[in-house]
């Protein structure tokens, strides 16, 4: 069993698995910090100096009685809430991890693309019966017509 799992575990697949894995989560950190602290400040500007991630609603209140000035003092006074304005901010990263992931895969594949040439055709078609010959033939094996010549018309 030792055996079987140190097989699977050094297999190239699993490894590449594993660096992805850990580059994902160091730019799911970047990206989280590009939202809170680039992206959502000016829009925050621009909608009345809000801050997102203090936007909540107030299920229960908590020890202290409210208005809570941020959720902080919501979460110290023990006070039940709904943080919507984290769960915007999450939308958010999301949404540029979803387009930076579909960035990479679409460059990757136009550069497979590029990279990777069609193979050779090895076989035609028969213009007379339209049998998949091989290339080099000259007669044609169903139809025994001469490939040489050109298919009549009716």
């Amino acid at each position: 069993m030792l055996k079987e799992f140190k097989e699977f575990a050094l297999r190239g697949n699993v490894i590449d698995m594993a660096v992805g894995i850990i580059v994902g989560g160091a730019f799911g950190t970047i990206v989280r910090s590009l939202v809170s602290d680039v992206v959502m400040p000016p829009v925050g500007v621009l909608i009345g100096n809000v801050d997102f991630s203090n936007l909540f609603l107030v299920i229960r209140d908590g020890k202290t009685p409210p208005p809570y000035a941020t959720l902080a003092a919501a979460k110290a006074a023990g006070a039940v809430t709904i943080n919507y304005g984290i769960f915007f901010n999450d939308i958010i990263s999301f949404l540029i991890v979803a387009a930076a992931v579909f960035v990479l895969v679409r460059s990757i594949n136009r550069l497979e693309n590029e990279i990777m040439e069609p193979p050779a055709p090895t076989t035609k078609t028969c213009s007379f019966c339209y049998s998949t010959i091989p290339l080099k033939a000259t007669r044609c094996p169903q139809c025994t017509s001469d490939l040489k010549e050109s298919p009549k018309t009716a």
